[in-house]
C-alpha cells in the first residue's frame, strides 16, 4: 500500500465515523500495520506516570487493551518526550530505557503523541519483535503523525459529545428530580425561563397564590408582584441571570384575590455549560412570619423604652446566665446588652450590697418561686444604686421551668429621701430634746443665780439658740432641695468657683482663699452645686481660730470627673462628722456641722459624684505635733463641649443610712 492511498483510508475512516462508533481508531491501526509493515499497532493513555493500552492490533502478550505498566519501563516515555516522531530501527542502540526494551522485546518501533486540548493524551505507536533492516523514511513519519492528529481529533470530539450529553442527562436527572421535590414540598418550586415566563410552577402555589399551576406557565413572573416591588425583583432577575444566587429576597405577590402575600424567594441560575439558560428557585410564604415579626418588634420596642430593667435568663444553663437585656438595663446599670450576655447578674453586686437580701433571691429560686428586694448595686462606673429587684420564673405549657424574668427599678431617688426624712427626724428631736433640757436648765440659773451666772445663762441661752438656728436652716435647706427636680447642666468651673470664693471673701474679708483651676472642662451637675461649695468654704474658714484662715481650692479633671479639693490650715475635722459622709455614720447628727455635711454629700450625689472629708494627713502639723487642717474632696461628671447634658449626666448615687 502506497502512502497516498493509506492516507486517503485514514481520511474515509475518520470522516465516516459516527457517534456510536468506537472503532475507528482500531481500524486505522489495521491500516498502519498494513502501510508501515509492522505486525503491532497500538493506541495508549498517559496518566501521570502510568501507560495503559487502550487499542491494540496484532500478537503480544503485553500489548493488549487494559494493560497498565509504569511510563519509565515503556517505549511511549522516549515518545512523549520528543517534538516529533520517535522511529527506532534498532531498540539496542536506541535512547529507549533498558528496562523496556527488556520488559516488551521490540526490535523495531515508531511513535508519536496525540495531543487533546493542547495536553499530551498518549501515543499511537507500531512495532515489530524483529529489528527492522531499513531507516523509518520521512514519508512514513509523516504517516504516524497524521494518524496521531487524526485520533487526537477524535478523541477529543468524542469527549466533548460526551460531555454534552453528561450535561444533557445530568440536566435531565435534575429536572426530574426538581419536579419530584417540588409536588412534595410544602414551598412553591418555580423555573423561568431566559424570557422571564415562568417555565414550570409547582403545586404549592395553588394553597399560597390560589392559583393553578398551569395558568402561571408561560407567563412573565412580573405580572404577579406588587407594583412597589418590581423594581426589586427585576433587578434580582438580572443578577441572577448574570450567574449569581439570590438569597433571603422578600418580595410582595398578590393573590388570586388582590391581597398581598410576602415571599421570601432563593434563586439561583441554570447552567448550559459557561451560559444561564434559565433560573429555578423557591418561594417560601412568610406573611404569618413577618407579622409575628412586626408584633415582637413592637413588644421589644415597648420593652426597650420601658423606664425599668428587663431581663430573661436562662435556668437551663450553668448559673442562670442572662440571654436577654432591654435598653432600659442598660440606661439603669451602664451595662450594655452585648456585653452581659452569658453572665450571671451578679455582676451587679459590691462592697455595700447586702448579703441577706442575696440569700433571699438565692432561696427563691431554689424553690422556684417570685421574689422582690431592694438592695444597692453598681453601675458599670462603680457608682452604688438602689436596685428594686423582682425575679419571676416563668414556665412552659407543661409546666417545666423555661426561664427566669427579671425586672430591675433605679430606686435611688426613694431611697434617699426616705433616709433623708429619716434624718432629719432624728436630728430635729435629738437637738430639741437637748437643748430644751438645756434652755430649761439655764432659764432656772437665770431665776436664781447672781448676776455673774445669769450672765453665763445669758451667753450659754444665746449660744444654744444660735445652734438651734443653724440647725433649722440647714434642716429646710434638705427639704428644700429633697422637693425640688433635679436640673443638670453644663457648669463652668471657672466661674462657678470665682463668684463662691469671691462671696466668702467678702464675708470674711480676713481669710486667704486661693482658687486654682487646672482643667477646661465643665461639671455636669445642678445650680445648687453652688450652695454646696459654698458651705465647704465657709466651714473651713469659719471653724479657723487663725486671725487670717486660708483655704486652697483645687480643680483638676480625672478621667470622666471634675475633682474640686478644698484645703484649710484649721484644727481639722472631728472623725465622728467625717464618718457621716464617709460611713453614714449618724450619731455625729448633734452636730449643726453633721447636717451642713449631709446637705453637700445629697447634692453632690443627687448628680451622681461623691464626696469625701477627712482630716489632713502628714502635710500640716500644728505646734503641739496634731494634724492641722481638712481637705474635702468633691468628685462630678464632667462634661465636654461638644458631649450633651444628656449623655454626661449620671442619675443619683446611694445616700448610705
Amino acid at each position: 500500500m502506497n502512502s497516498a492511498s493509506a492516507r486517503e483510508r485514514l481520511y474515509e475512516v475518520f470522516a465516516e465515523a459516527t457517534r456510536d462508533d468506537e472503532d475507528p481508531i482500531t481500524r486505522a491501526l489495521e491500516i498502519g500495520v498494513d502501510y508501515l509493515g509492522l505486525p503491532i499497532g497500538f493506541f495508549t493513555r498517559i496518566d501521570e506516570r502510568t501507560q495503559e493500552i487502550v487499542r491494540a492490533t496484532g500478537d503480544h502478550d503485553r500489548i493488549r487493551p487494559g494493560e497498565t505498566c509504569p511510563l519509565d519501563r515503556a517505549y511511549c516515555r522516549e515518545t512523549i518526550e520528543r517534538e516529533g516522531t520517535l522511529a527506532v530501527q534498532h531498540a539496542s542502540e536506541s535512547p529507549i530505557d533498558e528496562r523496556a526494551i527488556e520488559a516488551f522485546d521490540l526490535g523495531a518501533y515508531i511513535g508519536s503523541k496525540v495531543v487533546v486540548d493542547g495536553e499530551v493524551y498518549g501515543t499511537v505507536c507500531f512495532a515489530d519483535h524483529d529489528e527492522r533492516n531499513a531507516a523509518f523514511s520521512e514519508t512514513e513519519e509523516l504517516f504516524l503523525e497524521l494518524l496521531a492528529n487524526l485520533v487526537g481529533g477524535f478523541v477529543e470530539r468524542r469527549e466533548y459529545e460526551r460531555s454534552l450529553q453528561t450535561r444533557a442527562d445530568h440536566l435531565e436527572r435534575e429536572k426530574r428530580r426538581f419536579e419530584g421535590i417540588a409536588e412534595n414540598s410544602f414551598d412553591i418550586i418555580f423555573r423561568v425561563g431566559p424570557d422571564g415566563r415562568f417555565t414550570y410552577v409547582s403545586s404549592a402555589v395553588e394553597r399560597v397564590l390560589g392559583y393553578d399551576p398551569e395558568a402561571l406557565t408561560d407567563r412573565p413572573f412580573i405580572e404577579f408582584i406588587a407594583a412597589a416591588d418590581v423594581e426589586s425583583a427585576t433587578a434580582a432577575y438580572a443578577r441572577v441571570c448574570e450567574g449569581e444566587r439570590v438569597e433571603r429576597l422578600e418580595l410582595t405577590f398578590l393573590d388570586r384575590t388582590g391581597e398581598r402575600v410576602i415571599i421570601e424567594i432563593n434563586a439561583t441560575p441554570i447552567f448550559d455549560g459557561p451560559d444561564v439558560v434559565g433560573i429555578q428557585g423557591v418561594g417560601r410564604d412568610i406573611t404569618a412570619r413577618k407579622a409575628r415579626t412586626r408584633e415582637l418588634r413592637t413588644k421589644t420596642r415597648a420593652m426597650d423604652e420601658a423606664d425599668v430593667g428587663i431581663t430573661i435568663a436562662d435556668p437551663s444553663r450553668s448559673d442562670l446566665p442572662i440571654v436577654y437585656a432591654n435598653e432600659g438595663f442598660e440606661r439603669i446599670t451602664g451595662y450594655d446588652a452585648e456585653s452581659i450576655q452569658g453572665r450571671n447578674c451578679r455582676f451587679l453586686q459590691g462592697k455595700a450590697t447586702d448579703g441577706e437580701k442575696i440569700e433571699r433571691l438565692a432561696e427563691a429560686i431554689e424553690v422556684e418561686e417570685p421574689v422582690q428586694v431592694e438592695l444597692v448595686n453598681y453601675r458599670r462606673d462603680g457608682t452604688p444604686f438602689w436596685n428594686q429587684v423582682q425575679l419571676s420564673p416563668v414556665f412552659d405549657e407543661v409546666g417545666d421551668l423555661s426561664h427566669y424574668l427579671g425586672i430591675q427599678k433605679d430606686v435611688t431617688a426613694r431611697k434617699r429621701t426616705a433616709t433623708l426624712i429619716r434624718l432629719l427626724n432624728r436630728v430635729l428631736r435629738h437637738n430639741l430634746r437637748n437643748d430644751t433640757t438645756a434652755l430649761a436648765g439655764w432659764a432656772d440659773v437665770v431665776r436664781r443665780g447672781d448676776a455673774e451666772e445669769v450672765a453665763e445663762a445669758g451667753r450659754r441661752i444665746e449660744r444654744i439658740s444660735r445652734g438651734l438656728m443653724s440647725v433649722s436652716e440647714h434642716a429646710r435647706d434638705l427639704e428644700r432641695h429633697a422637693s425640688r427636680e433635679r436640673d443638670p447642666a453644663r457648669l463652668d468651673p471657672a466661674t462657678l468657683l470665682s463668684r463662691v470664693a469671691a462671696a466668702a471673701r467678702e464675708d470674711h474679708p480676713r481669710a486667704r482663699i486661693n482658687v486654682a483651676v487646672e482643667t477646661d472642662r465643665g461639671i455636669c451637675a445642678g445650680a445648687e452645686l453652688r450652695q454646696a461649695l459654698a458651705e465647704l468654704i465657709e466651714n473651713a474658714i469659719k471653724h479657723n481660730p487663725a486671725e487670717h484662715p486660708a483655704a486652697t481650692v483645687s480643680v483638676r479633671g480625672d478621667g470622666a470627673w471634675i475633682e474640686v479639693v478644698i484645703a484649710d490650715d484649721g484644727p481639722g475635722i472631728d472623725e465622728m462628722e467625717a464618718a457621716v459622709v464617709s460611713m453614714g455614720n449618724e450619731t455625729a447628727l448633734q452636730h449643726s456641722a453633721g447636717l451642713g455635711l449631709w446637705l453637700i454629700n445629697w447634692i453632690v450625689t443627687r448628680y451622681g459624684g461623691s464626696f469625701q472629708i477627712e482630716a489632713t494627713q502628714g502635710e500640716k502639723v500644728r505646734s503641739d505635733g496634731e494634724v492641722a487642717g481638712t481637705t474635702a474632696t468633691v468628685r462630678l461628671p464632667a462634661i465636654d463641649d461638644d458631649t450633651s447634658v444628656g449623655d454626661a449626666e449620671r442619675g443619683p448615687t446611694v445616700l448610705f443610712r
